[in-house]
C-alpha cells in the first residue's frame, strides 16, 4: 500500500470498526493533534471502537487526496455517529516504518453554498503533474505576503485578473469578491490575522498550507488549500476552526 492508500484506510475504520486494521496501520508512538482525544494508537482504537457501538453509522466520503513527503494531506466529508456532516481537512506524517506516527486537522460543520454558488468541497478534481515545488512557491509566497500581511502590496500579483474561484463559504468569486467580502468584514470590526504557518505540502498544481491565528479576536487555526494554475491562484477551499479552550483538551499536544 502507498501512504495515501494507508491514511486512506486508517479513517476508513471509523466507517468499518475494524480495529486490527488501525493497529496495523498506527505508531505505537502515534502523536494526536485533534485535541478532542487522546494521542497515541490506544486512543485511536478507542475512538474506532466506540463508533462502530454507536446507533448511528458513522460516514466518510474522501474527496482529494494528496501525497508530499512523508506527509499525507486529505479533503473529507465526515459524519461521525449523525452527529452532522462537516468537512475536514487531514494530515498524517508516516515514520520510517510505514506507519503513521502522527496527525492534525482542521474540521468546520458543512455549509450552504457560498455566494458564487460553490460549496466547501466541488470544484476542480483532477491534479496536474506539474513541479509541486512551484506550486509551494507560489502558495508559501501569497500566505506570507497577503495572508500573513507580510507585502500586502503584492496580492494582485498572485492573480490573473479577476480569475479566481472561491470555495470559502462567505467569499464571492475573483479578487473582487476577496476584496468586497474583507471590506465588509473591517466595516463590521473583524479581523482575520494569520500569525503563523506551520506547514505548506504540495502535490503537483495544489498545496495546503496550515496557519494560526485569530478571527475576530478569537485564537483560529486555518487550512487553506490551494490550486495553482500558470504561477497564479486559481482556487480555493478552506476550514477555519476556533482553537477549543485549553481546559477541554483530551491532549497536551496541542494543534501544530
Amino acid at each position: 500500500m502507498t501512504n495515501k492508500e494507508k491514511a486512506l484506510a486508517l479513517i476508513g475504520t471509523f466507517v468499518s470498526g475494524d480495529t486490527a486494521k488501525a493497529k496495523e496501520l498506527l505508531a505505537p508512538g502515534y502523536i494526536q493533534h485533534n485535541l478532542a482525544f487522546g494521542t497515541g494508537a490506544d486512543a485511536f482504537v478507542a475512538a474506532v471502537e466506540g463508533l462502530a457501538q454507536a446507533p448511528v453509522k458513522t460516514t466518510v466520503n474522501n474527496i482529494r487526496a494528496f501525497e508530499d513527503g512523508d506527509k499525507v494531506f486529505l479533503q473529507t466529508v465526515y459524519n461521525f455517529a449523525g452527529a452532522g456532516e462537516q468537512v475536514g481537512f487531514d494530515v498524517f506524517r508516516f515514520d520510517e516504518d510505514g506507519k503513521i506516527a502522527e496527525h492534525w486537522d482542521n474540521l468546520a460543520d458543512k455549509a450552504d453554498p457560498n455566494p458564487s454558488g460553490h460549496t466547501q468541497i466541488d470544484g476542480t478534481l483532477e491534479k496536474k503533474d506539474v513541479d509541486k515545488e512551484e506550486t509551494r512557491k507560489v502558495v508559501a509566497g501569497f500566505v506570507g505576503d497577503v495572508l500573513r500581511g507580510e507585502n500586502p502590496d503584492k496580492l494582485t500579483s498572485y492573480y490573473d485578473g479577476d480569475k479566481y474561484i472561491q470555495h470559502n463559504t462567505s467569499i464571492a468569486d475573483g479578487l473582487s469578491g476577496l476584496g468586497a467580502a474583507l471590506e465588509a468584514m473591517a466595516k463590521q470590526g473583524i479581523s482575520m490575522v494569520y500569525n503563523k504557518t506551520h506547514m505548506v505540502l504540495a502535490d503537483g498544481d495544489y498545496a495546503l498550507a496550515c496557519s494560526e491565528g485569530t478571527f475576530g479576536g478569537v485564537p483560529t487555526t486555518y487550512y487553506d488549500l490551494f490550486r495553482v494554475e500558470n504561477g497564479f491562484i486559481a482556487e480555493h477551499w478552506d476550514v477555519m476552526e476556533t482553537l477549543a479552550d485549553k481546559s477541554t483538551w483530551a491532549n497536551e499536544n496541542g494543534k501544530f
